[in-house]
Parts: C-alpha cells; structure tokens; sequence
C-alpha cells in the first residue's frame, strides 16, 4: 500500500468514526445553550415527490414527541447532477414509495405542508438546502447532520431522545423502525425461488454493508444469491459529486455502525482496482467462491484501506476469500468480464433500475441496501 493510500485510508476511518462524531454532536450542543436556542429541525419538502408525502405524514408525531422547532421548508427536484436518469427515478419513487407505506402504515397520494410561521418557500427552500449542504426533497436536517425521510428519521429520534428532547408519556420506539432482515434469522424457511438475483458494484459503499445481509437472506430461504456486477455509476459517465458522495460515506457509515458491520477505513477502488476485481468474480465463481471473493474485495477496500490496485492489495483479497494467488496471477487483468458486466448493466436499466445495490426476485425489483425486507416478502410467495 502506497503512503498515500495509507494516508487516505485513516483520515476517512477518523472521518467517518463514532468519536468525530460525538464530539461534533457534543460541539453542536454546547453551541446551542450557550445561544440559548431550541433543538431546531429543519424539514425540506418537495411537492411532487413520493417521499415527501410519506414524511409529511409523520410531522405531527415528530412534534407531538419532541420538544423541538420545527422549520418547512419547501424545494423544488434535484438538480440533474443529483438525478441522472431522472425519469427512472420519478417512476421507481412511485413504486417505492407504495411500497413503504404500506410497510410503515401510512397513505399514498400527495400529502402537502401546513402553513406556519416557519415556512420557507420554493427558491428560498433550494437556497437553503444547498447552503447547508444537500439536494434531495424529503430531508430532516439536525445540528449539522441529515436524515432522509421516515428511513432515517429513527437516527434523529435516537439523537432528540439522548438529548432528553422527548416529551414524556409517548413510549420509547421510534415514529418508523427499519425491518429487520432476514425477519426468520435461524433459516430454513421454504421458497420457490431458486434464486434471487444481486447487482452490486464494487465502488458501492451500499453494496458493501447489504452482502453479508443478501447472503444470509438467500441462505435462511435455502435459494442461491445470484451476482450480477456492474460498473460503477462513475465509471459508466454518470457524474457523482462531492456533495452526494459525503453524504453517501455518512449514511453508510451509521448504517454500518448500527448492524455492527466494520467500516470507514477505505481505499477508494475507483478505475483500475474496479477492473481489476471484477476480472477475478468469473474465475472465483468457477471455483464456487464467487460470493467470498466479492465480499472479502468490498470489505478490504471499505474497512480495511487495502489498496485493490496493487498486487499486494489483491493478495490479501484473493487469499482471504480462500483461493490462490498464484492461480489468480494466471486470470487478472483480463477483459473477459466486460461483456457479462455490460449485460447485467442493460437488463438493470431494462428493469428501471440504474444504480446498486440493486435486488430482484421473479418480477420483484428493489433498490437499496434498506429495501431487503423486500425481497423477502417476495420469498415467501410462490414464483410466479
């Protein structure tokens, strides 16, 4: 590992680490009885978006079991560099959406604000939004810290709750707890499906913290995990800013911390390393380790800082997933993996979905390491 990657690697393990974090809760807080001002949430709601209907339900709650202020904030739709295939994205929110008000017990359809004092309107909403450092509809904003829809609302009830913020007589669960999955943890739970489909991308954070969950998933319904790579969004000309890509390390990063899943020290994996792994997946699941391979690549570049790009780096990959070396020397580099990869990447697209992790049971298609719990509902129906 180069000295730079070294380097990389511990600054974003501090970065992205529980003790920055508590000291700059810990900061935020001092800051705010010293000013003598209440806990202030922020609210940014976007008119035409699913999500947003489904978090304006849940405003009342919030107040109702928190001592806090709360500021509306209307925005208009992400910028394009926030929505690359925009329309895709709009028909998936649709389905999502349904999907996790159903689950969440709340409606669908459009679900607007009330007015208050404290509500800011579109322009002045995007302005803000902007300033404090996002771009998505459907946004909870704390202290220097972002929650997205009732997702993550749980993380800022836990926040408002250690706080003392939460009034008395309300019970102590959160407004929307995230499914557990899989919900039959001891396995062997019959389904039709001989297989349930995984896009992944090794740039993925997300990909990273929902392997071992798809795995376990596949093995408790006795199906097989079927992965399918595809490049990553950067990689394929889709652009990825800094803003999105801060406030992707942070999510993982208390997604992570919260399933107990090690995290933080990476090496970024972008370009050659990318390449260099994804050569390796046909030969590993020749040798019916595909799945160990990819794990054990995502897991040494997003919480080990090994550098993918060197030899040295790709040793300690390959062995751990238990395979050889010097038979890998004999495959690496190789081209061959383009066309399966290019493949998977179109039949994503075909699907609706463009970015991962991905999921797909029979006609069921899902995005996001939080959406499991989807396809496990589908295991449990016959395959149509």
């Amino acid at each position: 590992m180069s000295l730079k990657t070294a380097f990389v690697s511990r600054v974003a393990e501090r970065l992205t680490g529980e003790e920055r974090l508590q000291k700059k809760r810990a900061e935020v807080e001092r800051d705010r009885r010293a000013r003598k001002l209440p806990h202030i949430v922020e609210y940014f709601h976007q008119a035409d978006d699913p999500y947003s209907h489904l978090a304006a339900q849940v405003l009342g709650q919030l107040v109702e079991r928190y001592d806090i202020e709360l500021r509306l904030n209307r925005v208009g739709s992400p910028p394009d560099w926030a929505a690359p295939e925009r329309e895709r994205l709009e028909a998936y929110a649709i389905i999502d959406a349904e999907r996790l008000a159903r689950k969440a017990g709340l409606e669908t359809g459009e679900h607007g604000l009330p007015t208050t004092p404290t509500d800011v309107r579109t322009g002045i909403g995007d302005a803000r939004r902007e300033a404090l450092g996002h771009y998505l509809g459907a946004m909870f904003y704390y202290g220097g810290e972002w929650y997205w829809g009732i997702d993550r609302l749980h993380y800022l009830e836990a926040r408002l709750t250690e706080l003392g913020a939460r009034r008395p007589g309300n019970g102590t669960g959160p407004i929307y707890a995230p499914p557990v999955v899989p919900a039959h943890p001891t396995g062997n739970v019959a389904t039709t499906y001989t297989h349930f489909d995984f896009y992944l991308s090794f740039r993925s954070p997300y990909t990273y913290i929902s392997a071992m969950r798809a795995k376990a998933l596949a093995d408790a319904y006795g199906t097989k995990l079927k992965l399918r790579f595809v490049l990553p969004m950067v990689m394929r000309g889709l652009p990825v800013p800094k803003m999105k890509s801060r406030y992707i390390t942070q999510d993982t990063a208390r997604e992570a911390h919260r399933l107990g899943i090690p995290f933080g020290r990476i090496a970024d994996p972008v370009g050659r390393p990318v390449e260099r792994g994804y050569s390796l997946i046909p030969w590993a699941r020749e040798q019916g380790l595909g799945f160990e391979f990819c794990h054990a690549f995502l897991e040494g570049v997003w919480s080990r800082g090994i550098d993918a790009g060197s030899d040295k780096g790709m040793q300690q990959i390959v062995e751990t997933a238990g395979l050889d070396w010097a038979a890998a020397q004999q495959v690496i580099d190789n081209d061959d993996w383009r066309a399966e990869a290019e493949a998977n990447r179109a039949e994503m697209m075909d699907l609706g979905i463009w970015g991962v992790p991905s999921f797909r049971a029979g006609n069921i298609i899902t995005w996001g390491q939080d959406r499991l719990w989807v396809i496990e509902e589908e295991l449990r129906q016959p395959e149509s």
